[in-house]
């Protein structure tokens, strides 16, 4: 009896953050070595109804390149592999950036906006003004300004099976009854 596996790119791989194994993702989104749960819960702060955008954190308030292209990448919902072939480079290099190991050149920022679909600029900014700048132009929009006021009444567990809504709204799942 053969079966038929999914190809690696289909496949989500994931790190446990209690044993740090690296794994594909399993049916019941439980760790392989250590039986604990991948999946850790979105916290939302209660007191910023505005936090639509993760706050990114300042370290030394220099240029922080891994920081925006982590941010902007997630906020994209973007793994390294997808940024890695939008950009023609190995997936290594992305992860090299990100962890600070390696600068980019400036023909190498110059397609990683490109890949990000954001401006230069906006990967040299320091964290505070980049995080600043992404939740004034998410509020611009009239529907996610009004979500944001909703959710700020919401308590811990109502936001999070909002959000969680949402999430499968934006994956295009629908739910059965």
């Amino acid at each position: 009896m053969a079966t038929m596996m999914a190809s690696v790119e289909q496949r989500e791989v994931l790190r446990c953050d209690h044993c740090s194994l690296v794994q594909f993702r399993t049916a019941t989104a439980t760790c392989r070595r250590c039986k604990k749960c991948l999946e850790v819960p979105v916290p939302v702060p209660a007191a910023a109804p505005l936090a639509l955008v993760p706050t990114p954190v300042a370290e030394d308030g220099g240029l922080q390149v891994a920081h925006a292209v982590r941010d902007l990448r997630h906020v994209r919902n973007l793994s390294q592999r997808q940024l890695a072939t939008r950009m023609g480079v190995p997936r290594t290099y992305i992860s090299k950036i990100e962890n600070g190991k390696a600068m980019p050149t400036l023909s190498s920022l110059d397609r990683l906006a490109r890949a990000l679909q954001v401006d230069i600029s906006t990967l040299l900014r320091d964290a505070n003004g980049r995080h600043s700048n992404e939740t004034a132009m998410l509020m611009t929009d009239p529907f996610l300004a009004e979500i944001a006021a909703y959710t700020s009444q919401l308590d811990t567990l109502q936001r999070s099976i909002f959000l969680n809504h949402v999430r499968e709204l934006a994956a295009g799942r629908r739910r059965t009854a």
